[in-house]
């Protein structure tokens, strides 16, 4: 799938009496995955209004091409709120926050099999000698996903102090608030400029389609019929692998 830019303007759809015309909104995340997301819309037969790509608009909901359909942009640990209290009837989201929420409000029917990546640890390469197992016990490790890094290391029998950033945790071994961080490497290119390693990986993590789970058990036609169309596209690209 290529990479969507939208030029002219959205028409809209509109069919009477059509399942398209019962009011949908989906929230997607912004930054990394939300950018590889745009690959989906070409496919999904959904043209968001240009100021969607516009990086500098202010805007936060947008129309599309489909009489209804909306589109939400949002942090990524916000889909999840959106979409547990029904604000968003759809949201894409990494498993890893999925993991951390871990929110029985919350169900997530489709993998969309894009956005992999992976949950680690990681500590400075220097110095040396590394943290030892011994000494882990009581150990600070800084991370915006506390719930994952306290369950990691308890089911190692070790009690962790988490400390919560939301940003630059690659700096915390550096100026020595702790000697471990749990957070998503990709390429390890970020870790490596900041004199990080990866140690260990906790969680493999890909983009997933979700949406709350009452209206998924009451689900309209609508519903069903986008949670289908995505299944549809992820079956179609895996055959073509």
């Amino acid at each position: 799938m290529s990479g969507l830019k939208v030029s002219p303007p959205v028409h809209t759809v509109e069919r009477s009496g059509s399942i398209l015309d019962e009011p949908i909104i989906m929230a997607i995340p912004k930054g990394r995955l939300g950018r590889g997301f745009h690959d989906w819309f070409t496919p999904l037969g959904i043209q968001p209004e240009d100021d969607f790509f516009d990086g500098n608009s202010r805007k936060l909901l947008f129309r599309t091409n489909i009489n209804n359909f909306r589109l939400i942009r949002v942090r990524s640990f916000d889909v999840i709120t959106y979409v547990a209290f029904a604000g968003a009837s759809l949201g894409v989201v990494g498993s890893d926050i999925l993991a951390e929420f871990n929110s029985s409000a919350v169900f997530a029917p489709v993998d969309l099999n894009f956005g992999h990546c992976r949950l680690a640890t990681a500590e400075l390469v220097e110095p040396i000698p590394k943290v030892a197992p011994s000494s882990l016990n009581g150990i600070r490790v800084a991370s915006k996903y506390p719930n994952l890094t306290r369950a990691h290391f308890h089911a190692r029998g070790v009690q962790c102090e988490c400390i919560k950033l939301n940003g630059a945790i690659e700096l915390a071994p550096k100026l020595g608030i702790c000697p471990l961080i749990v957070d998503l490497v990709g390429t390890g290119k970020t870790l490596k400029a900041n004199g990080l390693v990866d140690v260990e990986t906790i969680l493999k993590v890909s983009a997933r389609l979700v949406v709350n789970r009452v209206k998924f058990k009451t689900a309209s036609i609508a519903h069903h019929y986008w949670i289908e169309k995505f299944r549809e596209i992820v079956d179609a690209h895996a055959h073509q692998e």
